[in-house]
């Protein structure tokens, strides 16, 4: 049976009802756009996360997923391995470029197409090419992540999302693939100090310029490196896309140390509006899908927990770029 069949009664009927009067509001809209994290947007339903997998044939994994994302990483799962490499980042020595966005779901970063920016290393057999920087976040401090480590949530998470350029041509063939994408996420706190690289995409002068859906700006001079910490240590697991088609074709890499904005950047971010400006504020908060169950996924990290003391030290514990250990 589909996806619909498994729901109870009473949910099906809500679905089914919803999706008729949605039917006599106006045009159908395109399927690929139709979901949304909120169920209710301007007064009209458009499926959240519960119904993605129910409204789209393509997107069933969304409901019926074994290996979906995000998940709650219980640190006393991670199992310890010692011979997964260090990250390694390619720029060909080029500083990043590209255009910021209100996508109406997310600040998105989408990086031109030269030069080309990829990650190797970890748990990566092969080299995946930039194709989006993701942020995500919520309407207070300490929740908006989508990920969460020991059941507790970030602010926001930066996720940087890229597709195996040695064995697909884009991305979207990619997802559709194994070994497709690796999307590397990079939590953020609310602090006194802010990262580097985000105070460049949330200064003042930036970030009024995307205020609302589908407002752009171009970037430039931008260095990557910045984003990470000095040292750090990953985990990774196999899951899926957090949104819709939810496809099960992701190398998931969560850095283990948190990245600072302040308050004010903070505050910045959830001024931007998921709406045009002819329709009602809405906070783009709040942008990230619920969390999944691990199942019995493996959960690997590359330090040891029973020596903490080992877990930032040494070149396995540093960003590599083109070819050189990153460092300040």
């Amino acid at each position: 049976m589909g996806g619909a069949a498994r729901l109870n009664a009473p949910r099906a009927l809500l679905l089914w009802a919803a999706l008729g009067a949605a039917a006599h509001i106006g045009p159908a809209p395109d399927p690929d756009d139709w979901w949304s994290y909120k169920d209710n947007l301007q007064g009209n339903f458009v499926p959240g996360p519960p119904f993605w997998g129910l409204v789209n044939a393509a997107w069933s994994l969304c409901a019926v997923g074994k290996r979906q994302s995000p998940v709650d990483v219980e640190l006393k799962r991670v199992l310890y391995d010692p011979f997964l490499p260090p990250l390694r980042l390619s720029t060909g020595g080029e500083k990043l470029r590209g255009t910021l966005y209100n996508t109406g779901r997310h600040v998105s970063f989408l990086p031109a197409p030269r030069p080309v920016v990829n990650v190797s290393g970890g748990p990566l057999l092969y080299s995946h090419r930039l194709s989006e920087l993701r942020l995500l976040f919520g309407a207070r401090d300490g929740a908006g992540s989508e990920h969460q480590i020991n059941h507790q949530g970030f602010s926001a998470e930066v996720q940087l999302i890229h597709f195996n350029q040695e064995l697909y041509g884009n991305l979207s063939t990619a997802s559709r693939g194994p070994n497709g994408l690796a999307i590397l996420s990079l939590f953020v706190n609310v602090a006194g100090s802010s990262n580097p690289f985000l105070s460049r995409l949330l200064n003042r002068d930036t970030i009024t310029r995307i205020s609302y859906k589908n407002d752009a700006y171009f970037l430039q001079d931008l260095s990557l490196e910045l984003l990470f910490p000095e040292s750090f240590g990953f985990i990774t697991y196999q899951g899926s896309l957090s949104t819709p088609p939810c496809s099960e074709t992701v190398t998931w890499i969560l850095i283990d140390r948190a990245l600072n904005i302040t308050s004010l950047q903070m505050h910045s971010l959830r001024l931007l509006s998921q709406n045009p400006p002819s329709q009602i504020f809405q906070s783009l908060s709040g942008n990230g899908r619920p969390l999944q169950p691990l199942a019995h996924r493996a959960l690997r990290g590359n330090r040891d927990p029973r020596h903490p003391e080992r877990r930032c030290r040494g070149p396995n514990y540093r960003l590599h770029v083109d070819g050189t250990p990153h460092g300040r």
